[in-house]
């Protein structure tokens, strides 16, 4: 859920403190992304609901997905571990194509395009330092293409039965 819920890439999540979590804000606090750059992602009330039953259920210290492999020391899970619990939830839900984090992430971005969000911010969602590489990544579905408006629909044009009358053509010579 916070996959498609934040649009963070694997290594981002599995790095996320529970210190990033900015619920008065309702802020997700990227630290030290892709780059070394950080930024700020909306936390939805939905997610925030569903990670504090996970906080009550867990109770982790340091990282919100602690891995269970170092019990003296609190360390984060590896990216690893979020490719195999997508690709378990995949199976789990009878999918038969290929899903990964990315895809996620992908899909999360173009339907916040398809919500009418402005590439601009979608590029500083995602942490692109280039609106080229958003522009690439998003997948423009057939509802978007259908949005768009065509600069023809607003001439005034005559129609094929005024333009024949006004040539006095027959109709079949």
């Amino acid at each position: 859920m916070l996959l498609y819920g934040s649009g963070m890439r694997r290594a981002e999540i599995a790095r996320l403190k529970i210190a990033d979590i900015d619920s008065p804000r309702m802020v997700i606090h990227v630290v030290n992304g892709k780059g070394g750059k950080d930024r700020d992602l909306p936390l939805s009330p939905a997610l925030l609901e569903t990670l504090r039953a996970y906080w009550r259920w867990l109770k982790p210290k340091t990282y919100l997905f602690p891995s269970r492999m170092h019990r003296d020391c609190e360390q984060p899970i590896t990216d690893k571990v979020v490719w195999r619990a997508c690709s378990e939830a995949r199976k789990r839900a009878g999918i038969r194509k290929r899903v990964s984090p990315h895809l996620i992430r992908h899909s999360w971005a173009t339907h916040l395009l398809e919500a009418g969000t402005d590439l601009r911010t979608i590029q500083l969602l995602l942490g692109h330092e280039d609106l080229e590489t958003t522009a690439r990544y998003l997948h423009l579905s057939q509802q978007h293409l259908h949005q768009v408006a065509n600069p023809i629909e607003e001439l005034k044009l005559t129609s094929v039965d005024q333009c024949r009358r006004l040539y006095h053509r027959p109709l079949h010579p």
